[in-house]
């Protein structure tokens, strides 16, 4: 009797090991992996791809952010009244201006003419697309101004930050990304 039981729970501990086993390849196997761990999520965390949108900037011009792979990108969120993006533009234009980084300053639904004055004002020579209809700050969930994500030239998000940033900060986790 004691030997039958012996049995059966040898047996009942090898069948859970094998079934946890095939669950496990199988929930790794599901979703490409890119090398970095994580599966091809697009989404707003760390680690997923960033959602891809199109825009148009001041001049016009159709802004992709997918047209960006293989670059680092700063994707900022910022209106012309938040002190804390006016404080940090300066930061921005350094980074553009110094660093291999391109860099999207996405304005939140503000008048074309304000944007214009201004970006004239900060002397701004980065990309800043218009979100007119604020569709791309609902797909982000920007709740906060400014709202920055950094992402790597796989198009992954690797650094997210609510509130300003200052320039040192913008140089330590843009040198962590590809």
């Amino acid at each position: 009797m004691k030997k039958g039981i012996f049995i059966v729970i040898i047996v009942g501990m090898i069948g859970w090991a094998i079934y946890d086993f095939i669950d496990s390849s199988e929930n790794s196997s599901s979703g490409e992996n890119n090398g970095s761990g994580a599966a091809d999520e697009i989404g707003i965390a760390m680690g997923d791809i960033a959602p891809d949108f199109e825009l148009e900037t001041l001049e016009g011009e159709p802004v992709r952010l997918s047209d960006y792979r293989g670059s680092r990108v700063m994707l900022n969120f910022w209106a012309t009244w938040c002190p804390p993006c006016r404080a940090e533009i300066p930061d921005m234009q350094k980074l553009y201006d110094n660093k291999d980084v391109t860099i999207l300053a996405v304005n939140m639904a503000e008048s074309q003419d304000t944007v214009t004055k201004f970006v004239k004002e900060f002397e701004m020579t980065f990309p800043v697309p218009m979100d007119v209809e604020s569709e791309v700050m609902e797909t982000y969930q920007v709740q906060a101004y400014p709202t920055s994500y950094m992402i790597d030239s796989n198009g992954r998000i690797q650094f997210i930050r609510l509130g300003a940033m200052n320039y040192d900060l913008m140089v330590q986790e843009l040198e962590k990304m590809e």
